[in-house]
């Protein structure tokens, strides 16, 4: 029980830590409730793909195979430079007062999965600090908590950052600095995807 009360705070800390995950909730959220919400789901789900992975040994897969590792670590940065060039490109582009969604729900949560999959925060973490967190020959049930627990920490925080992105209170304020706020946010997931690229 001590081991899950201590993964569980890990793995918050994670989620909750600044990154490409939080700017892509945020963003698609004041554009659309729904859209941000589905997007947490995404980012939810690829967070229990990664503890899954980390429990079937992730971090010798990458200790054996360095060119996965850095494929992801690749992949990932040129996503996030396109995430930002088209955020950018469209900052001047004003929101309606009430939000038309530009994302299914399904393209949403597709975006949120593929950003947290191709972020190479998330193999430094699941990779090491969690691995080496989770017994080697815990019992399924463990496995199985744990792996719930990444799911259900990872969706109650995004889904949170997306509902209060999208509070008309909130919305309001971050609609009025939209142009720039997205020309931030993109040039944040540039400067994050060009200094993945360059692999510092």
């Amino acid at each position: 029980m001590n081991m899950l009360v201590a993964l569980s705070g890990v793995l918050f800390l994670s989620v909750a830590s600044p990154g490409p995950n939080f700017v892509i909730v945020t963003s698609t959220a004041v554009t659309s409730r729904r859209a941000g919400v589905m997007t947490g789901l995404g980012l939810a789900a690829a967070s229990g793909t990664w503890a899954l992975a980390a429990i079937a040994g992730l971090s010798l897969i990458v200790a054996q195979a360095a060119w996965i590792a850095t494929a992801l670590r690749v992949a990932g940065a040129l996503y996030l430079i396109w995430l930002g060039i088209k955020m950018m490109a469209n900052a001047r582009n004003a929101l309606p007062v009430a939000a038309i969604p530009t994302d299914s729900g399904w393209r949403a949560a597709k975006k949120g999965y593929v950003v947290s999959m191709t972020n190479p925060k998330a193999i430094a973490f699941y990779g090491s600090i969690f691995a080496l967190m989770v017994p080697a020959h815990a019992p399924m049930w463990f496995d199985a908590t744990v792996v719930a627990l990444a799911i259900a920490i990872s969706c109650a925080w995004y889904c949170a950052m997306a509902l209060l992105a999208s509070h008309p209170v909130v919305r309001g304020v971050l609609v009025r600095r939209k142009a720039v706020l997205d020309r931030v946010a993109g040039a944040l997931l540039m400067a994050i995807g060009g200094r993945l690229l360059v692999g510092r």
